[in-house]
C-alpha cells in the first residue's frame, strides 16, 4: 500500500537556521469605540513569553529585555500561572522592600519574591472580552491601577486558561499616545490627553 507514495526529497537543514514564531498583527491606530480584542495580545496567535517563579529576578528581567516585553507570565512545576512579573514589579520598589524585610543582595531575589501571585489576579472573560470596546478595558485597567489585564476561557468544567492579555502601555500607544514614562498615572494621562484632542 505504502507502495503508492513517492518519498519528498530531503536537503540538509543549513547552519544557522531559525524557526517561524506565531505573529499577531495588531491595528496599528485603534479608538475607545473599537472592538476591544484589536488592542488584546491573543495568546491563541502569539507565544506568552513565561518564566519559572523559582528563576532569578535579574534573569527574569533579562529575558524581558531579551524579547521587547514588560510582563512575563510566571508558571509552577507543573506549567499552571502562578502569577505575573511586570517591570513595574523588577523596577519599582519591590526589591528594595523584599530585602529590607529578608535581607540578601539583589542577586538573591527570585520571581516568587517580588510578583503578583496568582490569588491576587484578577481576570477578565473572553466572553465579555468579545463584546467589550477599547474605552471599557482602559476604563477597567484604570479601576484596578493595573497596567495588565488577562483574560481567560472558561471551560464546561470551571477550568480556567489565560487566552489574552492587554497591556495599557500598548493601548496607549494604538490610541496614539506617545508613552515617555511607564508610570501609571502618566500612561492615563496621556490617553486623556489623545481623547482630549478628538
Amino acid at each position: 500500500m505504502i507502495k503508492e507514495y513517492g518519498p519528498l526529497q530531503s536537503i540538509p537543514l543549513k547552519t544557522g537556521s531559525t524557526f517561524s514564531r506565531p505573529v499577531q498583527t495588531l491595528p496599528e491606530r485603534v479608538k475607545l469605540s473599537d472592538p476591544a480584542t484589536s488592542v488584546m495580545t491573543d495568546l491563541n496567535k502569539v507565544s506568552v513569553i513565561s518564566v519559572r517563579a523559582k528563576t532569578s529576578m535579574d534573569k527574569a528581567n533579562a529575558k524581558m529585555i531579551r524579547y521587547g516585553v514588560r510582563t512575563l507570565l510566571v508558571l509552577d512545576d507543573n506549567d499552571q500561572v502562578a502569577g505575573l512579573l511586570t517591570a513595574s514589579d523588577v523596577l519599582g520598589e519591590k526589591p528594595m522592600h523584599f530585602l529590607q524585610n529578608m535581607g540578601g543582595t539583589h542577586a538573591d531575589i527570585m520571581v516568587r519574591d517580588i510578583m503578583t501571585t496568582q490569588r491576587e489576579l484578577e481576570v477578565l472573560k473572553i466572553e465579555d472580552v468579545k463584546n467589550a470596546l477599547v474605552g471599557q478595558i482602559v476604563a477597567s485597567l484604570k479601576k484596578s491601577h493595573r497596567q495588565h489585564a488577562l483574560v481567560v476561557a472558561e471551560s464546561a468544567d470551571g477550568k480556567q486558561s489565560v487566552c489574552g492579555l492587554f497591556s495599557i502601555t500598548q493601548i496607549a500607544r494604538q490610541l496614539g499616545a506617545q508613552v515617555q514614562s511607564f508610570e501609571l498615572a502618566h500612561t492615563f494621562a496621556e490617553i486623556e490627553a489623545v481623547i482630549a484632542r478628538g
